[in-house]
């Protein structure tokens, strides 16, 4: 897996290189130390399996930036890497493609698992984020919060919603975040973070896994 991580503060920068390697020898990583490092870098080559990226840096306004980054690489998830802590921006980063938000402050467990979420085609946004969120695109996943714990058929077959179902069963037929969005008239922020919900109400870790248990469940008949 090939990816691009950018950070203006090189010790950082250093670090997250040191932490990724040491999970996978066989990832291949790629620096940046500005958004003007990025986009120079995309020009001479654009096929990265993962973006992690720092929000305020050198170069361009953030929003611009992300944006930008996503029109390129629309099929490249991309992880804000952060110090601000702010639900709006999160909302908002997510709304234009990010696909996680994860502040500096978490710990190396918590960055990789959060990585392997957004590969397995999920969402990962900070818990404390999802606590006394008004009414957005985030209540998705605070019903995760309440519902985790189920663990028989029954139940699971409760707490998908229909709109989950309808995007567990586009997902058994190969079909792509953006395409789901598409089909469902949705933003793909939010198809990100039905699947990312989906992952985690069937406890599973990936997409196949997902169509897997989704069919043992019966919740794919077509």
């Amino acid at each position: 897996m090939k990816i691009l991580i950018a950070d203006d503060h090189e010790l950082f920068l250093k670090g997250l290189e040191l932490v990724l390697t040491d999970y996978n020898s066989d990832w291949q990583i790629v620096s940046a130390k500005s958004y003007t490092d990025i986009f120079t870098i995309l020009k001479k080559e654009n096929k990265f399996d993962l973006i992690l990226t720092d929000l305020a840096m050198p170069g361009s306004r953030w929003l611009d930036a992300i944006q930008s980054i996503h029109d390129i690489l629309p099929e490249t998830p991309i992880i804000i890497l952060s110090a601000v802590f702010d639900k709006e921006v999160v909302q908002k980063t997510i709304e234009i493609g990010a696909a996680g938000y994860i502040p500096k402050t978490s710990s190396n467990a918590v960055i990789l698992s959060a990585i392997n979420l957004v590969i397995s085609g999920g969402v990962y946004i900070p818990a404390e984020l999802l606590q006394d969120t008004n009414q957005n695109e985030f209540d998705v996943l605070k019903q995760v919060e309440k519902v985790s714990s189920a663990d028989n058929v029954a139940e699971k077959m409760k707490i998908l919603s229909p709109r989950q179902i309808d995007v567990i069963k586009l997902i058994s037929k190969g079909k792509s975040n953006k395409q789901i969005a598409y089909e469902l008239g949705l933003t793909e922020g939010t198809v990100k973070l039905h699947v990312t919900a989906i992952l985690k109400l069937l406890n599973v870790y990936n997409r196949t896994g997902a169509v897997v248990e989704a069919t043992k469940l019966g919740l794919i008949n077509d």
